[in-house]
């Protein structure tokens, strides 16, 4: 077992003792989704979008998650206000450019949420990170595009970390993380993750559970976070896989909520460059 694994897999325990109030200004279609995942990691769920309360319930939270996928001006309103509460307090935010370069609103937003708000960890798929970067970037509505798989994962996440200050998390087949200098590669997961919505929005979650207890160490935790899934799905299919998948959707949950520091040193597979 390497380092990193067991960094990781410590940080694990210490979301079950710390159990983090993780706020989510989230995706709709995947909001229970969201919800369970964070529960069964062992950190606690809240979602609170309108403006006379987004703020405030921030400034109570661990850590705060804004996510993209459904936009309306209501919640961009909030997601602006949560941040800059979120950075007033030194509570870190993830933020999960859903669908960066498929329209101009989205395209406008992640600019406005990128400028104004200082982000501890960016995780989005190749073609969203691709974009946030300034890289040409095809994406397929919220999916990442064939396209873009001429676009170097490791080139992108070091370009985005260093451009915004924060951590990177590329994932895809090959999950990346950096820092701008470190990276490691997550050789974790399942291709039947991709069938399920919900799951990249539920990695971000994760993350935002992790960066809530890593007292700053906001590398450690996108490592952790994505790890976490990558695993549930690769559990998930033993698990269920062949039932279809409604009932791999349910044992992603399973996995997670058995999810602790001997099952991430035994099955995570993190490589640090």
């Amino acid at each position: 077992m390497n380092q990193i694994t067991a960094v990781v897999a410590a940080l694990s325990d210490q979301v079950r003792a710390r159990v983090p109030l993780v706020h989510n200004i989230t995706n709709y279609v995947t909001v229970n989704d969201v919800a369970n995942a964070l529960l069964a990691i062992g950190g606690s769920p809240i979602m609170a979008d309108d403006i006379e309360e987004a703020a405030d319930i921030t400034a109570i939270s661990s850590a705060l998650v804004l996510n993209m996928g459904t936009l309306n001006q209501q919640t961009i309103e909030s997601m602006l206000a949560a941040g800059k509460k979120a950075n007033e307090l030194g509570i870190p935010v993830v933020f999960d450019p859903v669908g960066a370069g498929a329209s101009r609103l989205r395209n406008k937003v992640t600019g406005q949420i990128l400028s104004q708000i200082k982000c501890a960890v960016l995780r989005g798929n190749l073609s969203e990170l691709s974009f946030a970067a300034g890289l040409e970037a095809f994406t397929k509505g919220v999916d990442s595009a064939e396209e873009d798989e001429k676009n170097d994962s490791v080139k992108v996440a070091k370009a985005v970390a260093q451009k915004f200050g924060c951590v990177a998390a590329v994932t895809g087949a090959v999950d990346v993380i950096s820092d701008g200098s470190r990276v490691v590669k997550i050789q974790n997961g399942h291709p039947l993750l991709s069938k399920v919505t919900g799951t990249g929005c539920m990695i971000s979650s994760l993350v935002g559970a992790f960066v809530g207890v890593s007292d700053q160490d906001f590398f450690t935790a996108a490592v952790a976070g994505v790890a976490c899934m990558g695993i549930a799905g690769e559990l998930a299919y033993e698990k269920a896989g062949a039932m279809g998948t409604g009932s791999f959707h349910i044992a992603i949950v399973d996995a997670l909520s058995q999810m602790d520091s001997s099952v991430l040193k035994e099955r995570a597979r993190l490589y640090e460059e």
